[in-house]
């Protein structure tokens, strides 16, 4: 995947770092805790520093809401830094701070933040979480209130509710988003992009890729059905079934009846690497 940032940025206070409120994924001390140990000490050793472990949705939210003046700093996956940016949004603080991240994880769970330019190894993500450059970036917002950093893949199978998510955060979700598994049904679909009607339910997907490209305030889509695949670039997205999953920055999601993305331009800002 290409790097999705964009050349917009600003650096931070000059006058030292900013206070961080370092959220810790539970899943990423399962995972690798001595690069959780690292970009802990980096992070403390470089700037003030309060760490919470939210281990719920609503903590989560009580742990934000009561930050002050702290960044916030994750510690984890590419679903935990999801999770975070949902959270500012529904509280209408997506674009207050800008964000860091340090991905911990396997390869497949942290591709998204090494995708938008931030360090895999731990001391260097760290490093630019204090002394590095925030960058301003697009994400897509659903009508059910998520977000996603990346892009969405609809695969040409039906999605029901049972299966595996990739984080403890992504568990405790689970009741009102839905678990998913591959069938072998093919999807029915009715998708429009900007309000033009692409493929209708008579014409089976067989695989609907969204990709967020920062700076240019549209998404890009690769639809394939059973002729040559079309490419779209649209501001917005409606995609309706009989019941579908799909996967937001790797995760899965669903299934629902019913979803519209939105891409809002310049939403939240990213602390990377300095030049």
């Amino acid at each position: 995947m290409s790097s999705l940032s964009t050349p917009e940025s600003r650096a931070v206070d000059p006058g030292g770092p900013d206070p961080l409120l370092v959220l810790l994924d539970p899943a990423a001390r399962q995972a690798d805790g001595e690069s959780v140990r690292i970009a802990k000490d980096v992070l403390c050793g470089g700037a003030d520093v309060k760490v919470a472990l939210p281990e719920s949705p609503s903590e989560l939210d009580r742990v934000l809401a009561h930050r002050g003046r702290r960044r916030p700093v994750v510690i984890g996956s590419d679903l935990a830094l999801q999770r975070v940016l949902q959270a500012l949004h529904r509280h209408r603080e997506l674009g207050a701070d800008p964000v860091g991240v340090v991905p911990v994880g396997r390869p497949a769970t942290v591709a998204t933040a090494r995708a938008l330019g931030v360090p895999g190894e731990p001391v260097a993500a760290a490093r630019a979480v204090i002394h590095g450059t925030s960058r301003k970036l697009d994400l897509l917002v659903d009508d059910g209130g998520g977000v996603v950093l990346g892009g969405v893949r609809i695969r040409g199978h039906r999605v029901g509710r049972t299966g595996g998510w990739r984080s403890l955060w992504a568990k405790l979700a689970a009741a009102d988003q839905g678990r998913a598994y591959v069938s072998e049904e093919p999807q029915q679909l009715r998708i429009e992009a900007d309000g033009q009607l692409l493929v209708d339910v008579h014409h089976p997907v067989r695989l609907l890729q969204i990709t967020v490209h920062s700076g240019q305030g549209v998404m890009e889509l690769v639809l394939r059905t059973d002729g040559a695949p079309l490419r779209v670039r649209a501001g917005s997205l409606t995609v309706a079934g009989r019941g579908f999953g799909y996967e937001a920055d790797g995760c899965p999601v669903g299934p629902v009846r019913a979803r519209t993305w939105t891409v809002h331009a310049g939403a939240w800002e990213l602390m990377l690497p300095a030049g």
